[in-house]
């Protein structure tokens, strides 16, 4: 009788440390990444008001770009994880060099696409006509780099799913310090203007990238796996990776949406959505990290055939999610007086922003348990079924949020609608996790 708990409590801590693990260097590097644009932010914020308008345009089309390939990552991690479980480490230095492989391939078919078009994509964004050459000449220099983002996006999937995620930290360090060193360097020193800060950009996700390879290369050399292509892993990779864009794009399309309605709303509640949005991202590289352990342990689990572990393993996330939830919520509420004034001085923002700030604190528990939920079934390779949740999930959120401006419900109404778009996700990966449909074990899925 007193053997089941010690048992339980020795599981609880095993899983713990695991968790840990992988998710305190896993959340440095995801913050690492967005100070790229902060750092190209503060230089160029020197050169004028143009440049650094034409910069946000650009930066905002080149996160777009790459953000929907995040399924390189993901699809990656899964992939590798399994046939960690399994025991076989040439198969999955192989399943990851697939993934660098296509990565490659997507790259190219970006940059082709990007230099020619630069022009009327920054005019299809809204850049104004004193902004525009700035946004055009950075959005081009820049998308020279887009192959080594997408590289690294990768690359940082194999190395996750070998259950490493202090590699990627280390790299996110030298590459964000690189990056900020080169800017400087360039803008001023070199005298190159906004050319120059997207010139520091592409050599430092260069730079990243070759410092991935060289771990990855180093890897398969010392166990014997193969570094060419292979036409049938790459199609293999594509094909994994299709549900996970599906449901990257769904999402992408909820933020939009919530965007444009906010807009509709008036100046005043823009601003503040933007400053909500801003913290509803911070949140959730913090809840991301988890997910991202999610998605090694679980696949690690399964390619092991241990789908009591994976089942176990999972149970132990979700509390993390939720404990995080609340951690996060209260942190919200309790430093609002610290952080709103950084923000703006607006009282009107300030009045529009607070009740809808509650509501965003309220939704972390919710959010903490989808991402961790999240992170589980693309850890089991259920890359199918997020993508039809997902697409539920924005029939549900568009019409409630595009009737908010009908209903004069203001910008608390569409944060409830957010809200809404999450408990949404919440039903619909609990019922599938809950049905144990997700659990297949085995070196692929």
């Amino acid at each position: 009788m007193t053997q089941a708990p010690t048992t339980r409590r020795s599981s609880r801590r095993r899983h713990d440390r695991e968790i840990i693990a992988l998710a305190v260097p896993a959340f440095g590097a995801l913050v690492a990444e967005p100070l790229f644009v902060i750092v190209d932010s503060a230089v160029v914020g020197h050169l004028g008001t143009s440049q650094l308008a034409g910069l946000g345009v650009a930066a905002a089309l080149l996160t777009t770009a790459v953000s929907i390939f995040v399924f390189l990552a993901y699809a990656t991690t899964a992939a590798v994880a399994r046939r960690v479980g399994a025991g076989d480490l040439p198969s999955a230095i192989r399943q990851g060099m697939d993934g660098i492989w296509l990565a490659l391939l997507l790259g190219a078919v970006v940059v082709a696409v990007t230099l020619p078009s630069a022009p009327w994509l920054v005019e299809a964004f809204g850049a104004s006509d004193t902004a525009a050459p700035h946004a055009t000449t950075y959005l081009r220099i820049s998308s020279l780099g887009i192959p080594a983002m997408l590289v690294v996006l990768a690359a940082t999937g194999v190395l996750r799913g070998l259950q490493d995620t202090r590699t990627p930290l280390y790299v996110a360090i030298g590459g964000f310090t690189a990056n900020g060193v080169l800017n400087v360097v360039l803008v001023y020193g070199a005298g190159l203007g906004i050319a120059g800060s997207a010139w520091g950009t592409v050599i430092a996700q260069v730079g990243m990238a070759l410092a991935y390879l060289i771990v990855v290369v180093r890897g398969a050399r010392r166990i014997g796996a193969s570094l060419r292509p292979d036409s049938a892993g790459i199609r293999a990779s594509a094909q994994a990776g299709v549900p996970l864009l599906v449901r990257t794009l769904s999402l992408r399309s909820v933020l939009m949406i919530a965007t444009a309605v906010a807009a509709r709303l008036g100046d005043t509640d823009i601003a503040a959505h933007q400053i909500i949005l801003s913290l509803w991202s911070l949140t959730a590289f913090a809840l991301d990290a988890i997910a991202i352990a999610g998605q090694a342990i679980i696949g690690r689990y399964l390619g092991a055939n241990d789908a009591k572990g994976a089942r176990e393993a999972c149970r132990r996330m979700v509390q993390w999610g939720i404990a995080s939830g609340l951690v996060l919520g209260a942190l919200i509420v309790l430093a609002r007086p610290l952080f709103i004034p950084l923000f703006t001085g607006d009282e009107s923002v300030q009045d529009t922003l607070l009740p809808a700030l509650l509501v965003l604190a309220v939704s972390q528990p919710i959010a903490g348990v989808v991402f961790v939920l999240d992170g589980v079934l693309m850890g089991a390779g259920d890359g199918r079924y997020l993508a039809w949740a997902m697409l539920l999930t924005l029939a549900v959120f568009a019409p409630v949020a595009l009737l908010v401006p009908t209903f004069g419900g203001g910008l608390t109404a569409l944060w409830w609608a957010m809200t809404l778009m999450m408990t949404v996700r919440l039903v619909t990966l609990w019922i599938r996790t809950r049905s144990g449909r997700w659990i297949v074990t085995g070196a692929t899925r």
